[in-house]
């Protein structure tokens, strides 16, 4: 127990009104007015500070009833002993729950300086990463993602679906790919997520790099997507006898090879 004015304004409170009372003289009629006041003082006093200073309370409440109406008789004894079972009793479960709620309040701080770690070793990766929620709206996009579809900030932090990231993609034209296939591809990409399809593909971006895509599914029904760079592996596997045969596919130029050959990786 901390030694502050939380742990002694309760004890403090009970033992200023009791002196009051016994001030009073010989109007002790006043004990059975003030028993419900002194369980909410300890009450109070264990919400604030804990079960220590509730029994305290408890205690300096007992001792002033028996002392005030020690010539009563039994029927004083008796509303003694309730005194004592109900303000202890307050001040038992009110720590109790004060300490519950305490304990829960330090975890979530706890899950929340984790959460932030995370969030910020997450922004420093070079893979794109994006946390979808059941219904597939974006809970999280790290710096990489951002950056490689040109996603501004206030869009990514706005939550937005699944479905509005691939139309920005399209819309920017981040995609390497004919205008006519993009529509296809976007349908195919949802269709992948909300399936939970793990297979990863690689995604030919128009400035020349390649990320390959992988979907997780997640037990609350999310999903995990990464975009793992990958181009310096997929350039370097490229082969002369490979690029003649997709020139041949439908010609046309340096341009039109290296949009076949990051097709068909």
């Amino acid at each position: 127990m901390r030694f502050d004015w939380r742990a002694t304004s309760g004890p403090v409170l009970t033992l200023a009104t009791a002196s009051a009372a016994l001030l009073s003289g010989d109007n002790f009629f006043l004990v059975a007015n003030l028993a419900p006041l002194f369980v909410c003082f300890a009450a109070l006093s264990a919400a604030i500070s804990g079960v220590i200073p509730g029994l305290i309370c408890t205690a300096i409440a007992v001792a002033f009833t028996a002392l005030s109406a020690s010539d009563a008789g039994a029927s004083q004894d008796a509303r003694t002993v309730v005194l004592a079972i109900a303000a202890a009793g307050a001040a038992l479960i009110t720590g109790l729950l004060r300490q519950r709620m305490t304990d829960a309040l330090a975890r979530q701080r706890e899950r929340h300086a984790s959460a932030m770690r995370l969030r910020s070793a997450l922004d420093q990766i070079e893979i794109g990463v994006v946390l979808l929620s059941a219904d597939t709206r974006a809970e999280f996009i790290n710096r990489a993602f951002r950056q490689y579809f040109s996603l501004p900030d206030a869009k990514a932090d706005s939550k937005p679906p699944f479905i509005a990231l691939m139309y920005h993609g399209r819309d920017t034209g981040a995609f390497e790919m004919p205008e006519d296939e993009l529509s296809a591809f976007v349908a195919a990409r949802m269709r992948m997520v909300r399936a939970g399809d793990a297979t990863p593909i690689n995604l030919n971006l128009a400035n020349g790099q390649v990320l390959r895509f992988s979907c997780t599914a997640l037990p609350d029904g999310g999903r995990m997507l990464s975009y793992t760079p990958v181009t310096d592996l997929v350039r370097h596997s490229d082969s002369h006898a490979d690029a003649d045969y997709y020139l041949s596919l439908r010609g046309g130029g340096d341009r039109a090879l290296a949009r076949h050959l990051r097709a068909a990786e």
